[in-house]
């Protein structure tokens, strides 16, 4: 009870002096250590609850208010959640986000946040998850919105988080930290993107086809190969499995259209989806034409990830298809060994992932913009890449005008990779850059 009415007088005084303009002295702060009580002064931030923590750390649930449009405040908000872990308010801060929603760990400590021995704040980006408006205006689900809102969250947070800031992510967290060092580019003392695509030119894919050639064995390439034929020559038998499987899950394909329609994209897709996470081992596994129908039809469920094209699973990524349709750009595979065996011309548009009520206009001069800044204008940048991960066959690459930035290759690895990975010299390397960011060490920068 005395905690609490110290909470409630804080909070009391910090508003009041707030309001009449004046300054709020250090000794009206809550301690570090009532550090719920710090959070809860924030305008705008609200403690959902506390989760069970290791000693020495605080894990809260959060959620920040955001405007819905941050050129017009005043028109709606929403709630962006948010999960944070603290150490200490004179520790670096890792801003971390996956660049879709929440997920399932939230708390879970991020590579350099565990190097650095940093707090951690995660982000669910805006239209993920329920960090939307009530009746969303898809057109507000821009790289600059997504930005401002992270913006907006370290202003508020560097009040009482005095450390240096890192920002991290993989996949399209690694996109999503990069787009916002682009427009916010002092936010945070540097950042450490995994496996981040950078789609330049959403017309020209060669990239990722010659990639799909280089990429492993011969063999290797033309067993996969070999399994997209055999799946697709065996599709009656595939797609009945598929069927069934969806209806005992009670799974619908009424966006992308069909069973069949779900099917042939998900075989195109197949080499992407291998070498993104498979190891080289899996080759070994990758079932010939003996395989029964019952084997080749697990192998491909699993490899592809058949869940992924059904409305149910869909309806949680829109956002993200969304994204990929208006600004971000996805490659679509040349196949021509799949000749005579495919119906459905314009598959792999993104306009198939999409409900048709949303509407999809693509501006191709975002991505070029952010490359164009890393190449010209980035800073203290780093970009960690596993050598197999076909995703990263447009990649970012520091340019002459980028300072203090590495670009590392973690070797015969895929999309799921670490610095840790990487050879010891690289490693050593990009530890110590990022300690350094961090103010962990007297080096200099290069």
């Amino acid at each position: 009870m005395k905690n609490t009415t110290g909470r409630l007088l804080t909070l009391f005084l910090m508003t009041v002096l707030t309001a009449t303009g004046l300054s709020v002295p250090a000794l009206a702060q809550p301690p570090d250590g009532d550090i719920r009580a710090r959070i809860e002064a924030i305008p705008g931030m609200r403690v959902l609850g506390e989760r069970t923590a290791t000693p020495g750390q605080v894990v809260l649930d959060l959620t920040y208010r955001q405007p819905t449009d941050h050129r017009h405040a005043d028109q709606g908000s929403f709630d962006q959640r948010l999960t944070l872990v603290h150490k200490s308010t004179q520790r670096p801060m890792v801003l971390y986000s996956s660049g879709y929603d929440l997920g399932s760990s939230p708390n879970r400590m991020t590579e350099p946040a565990q190097l650095l021995d940093a707090n951690q704040i995660t982000t669910e980006q805006r239209f993920f998850g329920t960090s939307r408006p009530e009746d969303p205006d898809w057109s507000k689900l821009t790289i600059w919105q997504a930005a401002s809102d992270h913006h907006r969250l370290i202003t508020a947070l560097k009040t009482m988080y005095h450390g240096a800031w890192i920002s991290t992510g993989g996949s399209k967290g690694g996109m999503t930290a990069v787009y916002h060092r682009r427009f916010y580019p002092d936010d945070v003392a540097g950042t450490v993107a995994y496996s981040a695509p950078n789609n330049t030119d959403d017309r020209d894919d060669t990239a990722y086809d010659a990639r799909l050639e280089q990429v492993g064995t011969t063999e290797c390439r033309a067993a996969i190969k070999s399994a997209q034929r055999d799946a697709l020559i065996r599709r009656e038998a595939m797609t009945e499995r598929y069927a069934r499987w969806a209806e005992g899950e009670k799974k619908t394909f009424g966006t992308i259209g069909s069973v069949d329609r779900a099917f042939e994209l998900a075989v195109v897709r197949l080499p992407m989806m291998f070498w993104m996470h498979q190891s080289t081992d899996g080759c070994a596994s990758i079932p010939t034409s003996t395989a029964t129908d019952d084997a080749l039809y697990l192998w491909l469920a699993k490899v592809t990830q058949l869940p992924v094209y059904t409305d149910q699973t869909l309806e949680a990524f829109t956002p993200y298809f969304y994204q990929l349709g208006t600004q971000l750009g996805y490659p679509q595979f040349a196949t021509p060994y799949l000749d005579g065996l495919l119906r459905y011309p314009g598959i792999q548009e993104i306009r198939t992932y999409v409900p048709r009520d949303i509407p999809l206009r693509f501006q191709p001069a975002a991505m070029a913009d952010i490359d164009r800044w890393v190449r010209r204008h980035g800073s203290s940048l780093m970009f960690v890449n596993g050598e197999n991960d076909i995703a990263v066959a447009e990649h970012f690459r520091p340019g002459n005008g980028t300072y203090d930035s590495y670009l590392f290759n973690v070797p015969d690895a895929n999309h799921h990779i670490s610095i840790t990975g990487l050879r010891p010299n690289d490693a050593e390397q990009a530890t110590a850059a990022l300690r350094r960011w961090a103010g962990q060490t007297e080096t200099a920068a290069r």
